[in-house]
């Protein structure tokens, strides 16, 4: 089979980067477009650290359509679409909603219009479960009613998806919407991982944060909710699972194995953890004990959601092969390398 070139949106970023390494490893050929507004361009080094190549980024926003276009006159080769590239944090989409739907809309907008005018015929769209809003049951399955989300950045995945849905009813665009849950953890070499620009929005990398000093407390927003212990209940995934899982939608589509011209998976573990259950993971897997304060719910949180994951596993051959107990310890991992990193230049600096 021909080598594909596959355009991943995003790729210095979290998911991203960790895409790019599993789709090199089985064997695509891969550009990326990420402008490093949210992320930062060394991951790239650690992308060709373990796979013995270096990646193309191309710094363009893609809310500038004629510098988007530019690509794909550059790359009329491009066969497929992962589309990652959007501004995440819940929290900052309450406090600034414009922002986030200017940038997440307009951005899949362009993509989109490119798709169409080259002829992309494979398009993998990152989705979330904030599509589902507050769910009345959980565990969620794709044909599960999709409520009001609790945030603007819930609200531009699902309107995100419906844009897809009508523009590909109209050209020969196949479509697989990848609705996943709480990526976490690093990639088991540690060369790559999370790096939060500013203050951790998520758990995960505020848990680090604090068990190496760069945090005084972490905070657990609301411990009154109607749950097992009162703290917010999510799915966390390994973020190499959800890599691995967007080049199997990827293979999928090519392969034209899909019923229809747009398909959806959730992406999950199919386990809920409440909030306190992942801090006692992390101490007990990493003998750290974390210092954390108890206070209000933080608006746009869902009280509790995880997925149902059997489509995924049956129709795509997904299956997550990383633990909670992995997630916490590749997480920490990456934390302790991210500090080595940071005093080595400290170190150059004071030295020059």
């Amino acid at each position: 089979m021909k080598i594909k070139k596959i355009l991943v949106t995003g790729g210095c970023g979290y998911i991203g980067s960790h895409t790019l390494v599993d789709l090199i490893n089985n064997g695509y050929d891969v550009i990326s477009i990420d402008n490093n507004s949210r992320s930062d361009s060394d991951i790239l080094k650690g992308v060709e650290k373990i796979v013995g190549k270096p990646v193309k980024n191309y710094p363009v926003d893609l809310c500038v359509f004629d510098d988007t276009h530019a690509v794909f006159q550059e790359n009329p080769d491009i066969e497929g679409i992962i589309h990652f590239a959007a501004f995440k944090s819940v929290g900052e989409s309450v406090i600034n909603p414009l922002l986030y739907f200017d940038n997440n809309i307009n951005s899949l907008l362009n993509i989109l219009k490119c798709a169409v005018e080259f002829d992309v015929p494979y398009f993998v769209f990152s989705s979330s479960c904030t599509v589902y809003g507050n769910p009345d049951s959980s565990p969620v399955t794709e044909n599960t009613d999709l409520k009001l989300p609790e945030s603007p950045y819930g609200y531009t995945k699902q309107i995100g998806e419906q844009i897809i849905q009508q523009t590909i009813n109209n050209c020969n665009i196949q479509s697989i919407l990848l609705r996943y849950f709480n990526p976490v953890g690093a990639h088991p070499s540690i060369e790559i991982g999370e790096i939060p620009i500013g203050p951790p929005a998520n758990l995960v990398p505020a848990i680090t944060q604090t068990a190496i000093g760069k945090q005084t407390h972490l905070n657990v927003y609301g411990a009154d909710y109607p749950t097992r212990d009162g703290s917010c209940i999510r799915d966390y995934i390994h973020v190499s699972d959800i890599a691995h899982a967007h080049t199997l939608a990827l293979r999928y589509l090519i392969e034209d194995k899909n019923k229809e011209n747009c398909e959806v998976f959730n992406l999950g573990t199919g386990n809920g953890y409440s909030v306190l259950e992942v801090i006692k993971t992390f101490e007990r897997v990493n003998q750290k004990s974390l210092n954390y304060k108890l206070t209000k719910r933080r608006a746009g949180d869902v009280i509790s959601i995880f997925a149902n994951n059997e489509k995924a596993k049956n129709v795509l051959g997904w299956v997550p092969k990383y633990n909670l107990e992995d997630m916490m310890k590749t997480a920490w991992d990456w934390e302790l390398k991210l500090n080595q990193d940071e005093q080595k230049k400290e170190k150059k600096a004071n030295l020059n």
